[in-house]
């Protein structure tokens, strides 16, 4: 592989004006079908196989018209101390509000609590208003938001306390914004450092702006073919940045310690296309099965989510073997600094060779190999009370208890539950499919009848039937909030009762809304888990084994992984669950982990961990291979690469850093918690644990038996059959200009 990466990197040098001239008619290209493809449907999020998705979809079969899909808000009204809402003129003002809200477009329906039962609290202080839209949640319209926030200040002008809750306020995920931008900006600012030139620092995020902007637009251009949409591709976004940036460095990186070592431009682009390029090829690689993995979570938009990540990746591995090398073949050794360039030019004159500097990286490493043993038992003891905190971790899905409390959202939540109790926020919809049933209200009356002995159950509405009489909705209002434990209790034991019901009704009854529906998806993540880490690892291992003809190596990598995701994990559940320097990063209400991050993290920080693993180890088993010794060998992969590695991983600490700042809890907690996984598998892992381990190991860190060793085809990452590869005529390598 390296040979034939060697002579594309060649090639792609000399053709430099053709290929980026063919990636440009290729953006243009993909950019024009984007622009006139079709909008892509909603990919929405449903989860196929539990029972909340079943009871889900047959209530929108069951109840035509009934909008089961659409967004919601409901309008929380509180009348001054000391009066009641029901009061003759804080109703007129709730009804006035009300009306208002009806009229508005893409609204279906908005209720008058006062006209409805339940919807005005027991002591007369609060009322609720239920207003439903034809939209989805996120696709609402600006003049239907603007007109229920208008409608709420009216009512607040009159004397109310009004707040609004529900989903319909909630903004529609989009690709791009702020944090892209400052991501991009401290990018730039780590590159700089690193390179010490605005044109080698340029190039890697010109080179990741153009493959993500090409991974986009085909997103945008499949979008209706494929079911993908612009949430589809949040994922591919930041992947694509991430990775596209690291793979460029890396290249841009030797290229550079190539002229530094005399070679010619275009040798140097060569060599650093075949050496780094097959490591950006392999570390891609584990990347795409990382995020490939996903579809074996079962969770249809988690698939197209980790696909079009995925597809975005093996972009940015093109555009490192092509573009990259094309664009330094219009820079030439203008991607070292001038003083750099000063000094080799001196240097050549008088006939010196250019020699390898001992830097910080190699310092590092021969601290390291001075006290292995004693640098591997802090790392993983540090690593192990990182992580302890994560033997406490609960999984569910945060909701409006959980946002600041200068929303909106979270405010009505909170009048919510002091009006009516903690658990109205979060009521249970149970259904009741009497279809084929003598008597179906006889059978709905009986599940209202148990459902509203169990414990923890302090109210059920009477049951609700469709045009056809065959089907009843009842509403279980729990008395604890929807994140709770005790309110997952409650839905497992209606669940249990199910059978008996059944057997003694005829009905089939089933648990959903959104609280059921969050418990099942945290228990359909907490499934897969396993199986998602038994593929990803499994898979990973084998092709680690391929690139560093080791078995011990992959493993190792791999157990490092798993530790350094442990602790960010205990990092999240610290903060976010126990509420250790919550206060600091502005959370200001404890809960459950979202019970998506385990497995985003996994396929994320996989991804970028093996990333940093290849590249660091690829360069130690090339100075082996090349016969240095074990612990040199450590020093020679630190010297050159160490360096390159902790600018990448400052750059993706930086950008993941970038959404601690979000007002979106789910979002702060996937910045603190990315953001921790790439710190503790960069600098503890990668760059402690891993040398001190090789170091231990000595030669039998690249033990592979015989049979194995047969069986395993030779990838030749480290390149070493470069030495013995014919260069080009010394006529055509110097007719180059540069």
């Amino acid at each position: 592989m390296a040979t034939f990466l060697y002579r594309l990197g060649r090639w792609t040098f000399v053709r430099r004006r053709l290929v980026t001239f063919l990636w440009v008619a290729v953006l243009a290209a993909v950019g024009v079908l984007a622009a006139k493809a079709p909008a892509a449907p909603d990919d929405g999020f449903a989860m196929p196989g539990t029972e909340a998705q079943k009871a889900f979809d047959l209530m929108n079969e069951r109840f035509p018209g009934g909008h089961a899909d659409g967004a919601s808000a409901r309008l929380v009204f509180v009348a001054p101390s000391g009066q009641k809402i029901t009061a003759a003129p804080n109703q007129q003002v709730v009804e006035r509000t009300v009306d208002e809200v009806a009229h508005s477009e893409q609204v279906t329906g908005a209720v008058n609590p006062f006209r409805m039962q339940g919807a005005v609290s027991s002591d007369g202080t609060t009322a609720y208003a239920t207003v439903t839209y034809s939209a989805k949640a996120g696709e609402v319209s600006k003049g239907a938001t603007d007109a229920l926030e208008q409608a709420a200040q009216h009512g607040r002008d009159a004397g109310l306390k009004v707040e609004i809750g529900g989903n319909a306020l909630m903004a529609k995920p989009e690709a791009g914004g702020s944090s892209e931008a400052i991501g991009m900006a401290l990018s730039a600012v780590v590159l700089v450092i690193t390179f010490g030139s605005l044109l080698a620092a340029g190039l890697p995020l010109l080179t990741a702006v153009i493959g993500v902007g090409l991974g986009m637009a085909l997103i945008t251009a499949l979008g209706s073919t494929l079911g993908l949409s612009t949430t589809t591709g949040t994922l591919a976004m930041m992947l694509g940045l991430a990775v596209g940036i690291d793979y460029a460095v890396f290249i841009v990186s030797r290229y550079r310690a190539e002229l530094s070592e005399g070679r010619t431009p275009q040798e140097a682009a060569g060599r650093a296309v075949g050496t780094a390029g097959s490591a950006v090829v392999f570390a891609g690689l584990t990347v795409v099965i990382a995020l490939a993995g996903l579809s074996v979570v079962g969770i249809p938009i988690l698939a197209k989510m980790g696909m079009a990540a995925a597809g975005t990746v093996v972009i940015a591995v093109l555009v490192a073997l092509t573009l990259v090398p094309a664009l330094l073949g219009f820079l030439g050794r203008k991607v070292l600094p001038r003083k750099a360039r000063k000094v080799r030019k001196a240097r050549m004159d008088q006939g010196e060779a250019s020699g390898a500097k001992e830097n910080g990286g190699a310092r590092w490493a021969r601290f390291i190999l001075r006290r292995p043993l004693a640098v591997l038992l802090g790392g993983v003891i540090g690593l192990g009370v990182l992580a302890a905190p994560a033997l406490d971790l609960r999984l569910g899905l945060p909701g409006d208890e959980s946002k600041p409390t200068s929303t909106t959202q979270r405010r009505a939540y909170d009048l919510l539950s002091e009006g009516f109790g903690p658990g109205f926020n979060g009521p249970l919809t149970v259904m009741v499919d009497a279809k084929g049933v003598a008597d179906p209200k006889a059978a709905a009356a009986e599940v209202a009848k148990k459902v509203s002995g169990l414990p923890g159950v302090v109210a059920v509405t009477p049951p609700m039937f469709n045009p056809a009489g065959d089907t009843a909705l009842l509403n279980a209002v729990p008395a604890t909030g929807p994140s709770e434990a005790e309110t997952k209790d409650i839905v497992h034991a209606i669940r249990d009762d199910a059978a008996g019901l059944k057997s003694a009704t005829g009905a089939t009854v089933l648990v959903s809304g959104t609280t059921a529906m969050n418990i099942d998806v945290s228990q359909k993540m907490s499934d897969a888990l396993v199986p998602y880490l038994a593929v990803v690892v499994g898979l990973a291992v084998i092709l680690l084994m391929v690139v560093f003809r080791s078995v011990l190596v992959p493993l190792k990598a791999a157990l490092g992984f798993l530790l350094s995701v442990v602790a960010a994990l205990g990092a999240v559940v610290a903060v976010f669950q126990w509420g250790w320097l919550a206060d600091l990063i502005g959370v200001e209400q404890t809960g459950p982990v979202m019970s998506m991050m385990p497995i985003f993290m996994i396929g994320v920080v996989f991804g970028l961990a093996m990333d940093y693993e290849v590249f660091l180890v690829t360069r130690i088993r090339e100075g082996f291979v090349h016969g240095e010794e074990p612990g040199e060998a450590i020093v020679t992969g630190f010297r050159h690469n160490a360096r390159v590695v902790t600018a990448a991983a400052f750059i993706m600490i930086a950008v993941f850093a970038g959404f601690i700042g979000m007002s979106e809890p789910m979002i702060k907690m996937m910045g603190l918690g990315l953001a921790a996984a790439v710190a503790f598998d960069a600098f503890i892992v990668r760059m402690t644990v891993v040398p001190a381990v090789l170091a231990l190991l000595g030669r039998r860190a690249w033990w592979l038996p015989r049979w194995l060793d047969r069986l395993i085809p030779d990838v030749d990452v480290e390149g070493s059959k470069l030495e013995t590869a014919a260069p080009e005529p010394t006529q055509a390598r110097e007719s180059v200009t540069v």
